[in-house]
């Protein structure tokens, strides 16, 4: 439950919806004064049916005077807006909803040049660089439907999964530690990962700041078993076919442009040992803002200065976390070509089994944007949001330098996702960010009282999608019931302009934890 520092002042929902103004169909401002100490607006990007959601939940705020755990994401936006060094706004794509500190959804740049500027673990999530790659293939949704069964057993049998699972894939102490400081260059070098694979990652799959010997021992010893595992919850590998064609240019630029083409989608992060990195950081952060008086109006909002040793510390370890995520993804790309490779007795070459790109949701980074008409060294938090650079961007592969950046959009379990790619108007407005999914509707734990997964199955079943779990019962708390249509979130985006739809997938077999 979260421990405020700074009361919230009580007013009614109308007094509260005064603060906000729609400046156009998709888009909505949090003036100043919402919060205490806010020095720039907040602003969100969402449809009706989405605003519903955000607006009813501080509806709710307001009648019942508390918040009873996190607060409402309105509200979360604007105490982002209030901590220091924080330029231009507060900002919030339309799969936003409420969580630790910052809303899931929320995107936040700091001043690097500013010695007050913070870096905050609650604005990168315990889950460190959780995010989606994308494996074509030049199978035909013909090719696979009589296999459909065996392709999602084969996923499930090379792939180990759920909560506890360990990896196959033979990892000692120092092969860790090198992970950790290399990311994907460890990859390439003990032959898990492709060369071109490397070219298609944000990063490059390495984050050159890493330091290992800033990663507390309680973390390695939890990621030494993970290394190469999904994982559970929102986690999932998937078989999806092409459904639709937005953006031909682009998707043949991707080599996904053929309607019934399949392709894979691995969503999963840096397991245990992200979390003991957020964890470790939250506790040497309590310590600095005592020291330093920083004083967020939510204790979860805990914080250090960019350039104290907490920061700093914290920014390195954030990096190792984010590097092991690129292994871990790199790791089950190696066992899914392994998987369909026995399957079609055809090499993964042969196969066409290329990564289109590999997005990151959970991460801080400098890069530079222009803010009040001058180029800034900006530290960009991105928690449950995805970078999404426009065309000619330096930061993005000479492949995609005429169309921008991919972005990959995770749908829910047995829902659509989509590829987008960035856009100009979103460098501009959101630091080149956008959706990263669907976001939830209802917390977790609703949805486990209110939902039965054996109908969850079952409507999975119906709709001809071959499914594999680790936790049957774990099912409910991802059913589609309990996220927002990820469509409502993606039209959201490409009506406001910050980034625009090129391809639609759909799912036609699941394996989750």
């Amino acid at each position: 439950m979260s421990q405020q520092d700074v009361k919230l002042e009580r007013r009614s929902y109308a007094e509260e919806m005064k603060y906000i103004t729609q400046l156009s169909p998709y888009h909505y401002t949090v003036a100043e004064g919402f919060v205490p100490g806010m020095t720039v607006p907040g602003v969100f990007y969402v449809n009706e049916r989405l605003k519903h959601l955000l607006f009813t939940e501080l509806q709710t705020f307001c009648q019942r005077g508390d918040h009873g755990g996190f607060l409402p994401a309105v509200k979360q936006i604007a105490n982002v807006a209030a901590l220091p060094g924080i330029v231009q706004g507060s900002i919030a794509l339309p799969d936003v909803h409420s969580g630790y500190g910052f809303a899931i959804g929320n995107v936040a740049a700091f001043d690097t040049a500013l010695p007050e500027s913070i870096v905050s673990p609650g604005g990168v999530g315990f889950d460190i660089n959780c995010g989606v790659r994308l494996i074509r293939t030049n199978l035909t949704e013909g090719d696979v439907a009589g296999v459909r069964e065996q392709l999602a057993q084969a996923l499930f049998d090379h792939i180990p999964v759920g909560v506890g699972s360990q990896g196959i894939i033979p990892t000692t102490t120092k092969d860790l530690e090198e992970a950790l400081g290399q990311g994907m260059d460890w990859s390439l070098r003990e032959g898990y990962a492709w060369a071109e694979d490397k070219e298609h990652c944000e990063e490059q799959g390495r984050m050159l700041g890493a330091d290992p010997s800033k990663v507390s021992s309680r973390a390695k010893k939890r990621g030494l078993p993970q290394l190469g595992t999904l994982g559970a919850g929102n986690h999932y590998a998937e078989i999806q076919v092409v459904d639709h064609v937005f953006d031909r240019v682009a998707a043949r630029k991707m080599g996904i442009d053929r309607v019934g083409q399949v392709c894979i989608m691995i969503h999963s992060g840096s397991r245990g040992l992200g979390h003991q990195v957020a964890t470790d950081a939250l506790v040497s952060m309590e310590r600095a803002m005592a020291r330093d008086g920083i004083q967020p109006n939510d204790r979860q909002l805990a914080c250090a200065r960019i350039n104290s040793q907490e920061g700093q510390d914290y920014l390195t370890a954030m990096a190792c976390a984010a590097n092991y995520a690129w292994v871990n993804r790199s790791a089950m790309t190696y066992l899914c070509r392994q998987a369909f490779a026995k399957q079609f007795d055809a090499s993964p070459d042969d196969l066409d089994m290329h990564v289109v790109y590999d997005v990151s949701h959970n991460i801080a980074k400098v890069e530079e944007h222009e803010v009040d008409g001058r180029t800034r060294s900006l530290l960009v938090h991105r928690k449950g949001a995805t970078r999404a650079f426009p065309p000619h961007h330096p930061l993005i592969p000479v492949d995609y330098q005429l169309t921008g950046q991919p972005v990959l959009i995770g749908g829910t379990m047995g829902t659509c996702s989509y590829v987008l790619t960035g856009t100009e108007k979103g460098m501009r407005e959101t630091f080149g960010s956008t959706c990263h999914g669907a976001g939830r509707a209802c917390s977790r734990n609703h949805s486990r009282t209110k939902l039965d997964y054996t109908q969850v199955l079952e409507a999975l079943k119906t709709k001809g999608i071959a499914i594999r779990v680790a936790s049957p019962k774990l099912v409910m708390e991802e059913a589609p019931e309990s996220y927002k249509d990820v469509s409502d979130v993606v039209d959201t985006c490409h009506a406001a302009g910050i980034s625009k739809k090129t391809v639609k997938l759909r799912p036609i077999a699941v394996v989750k934890g």
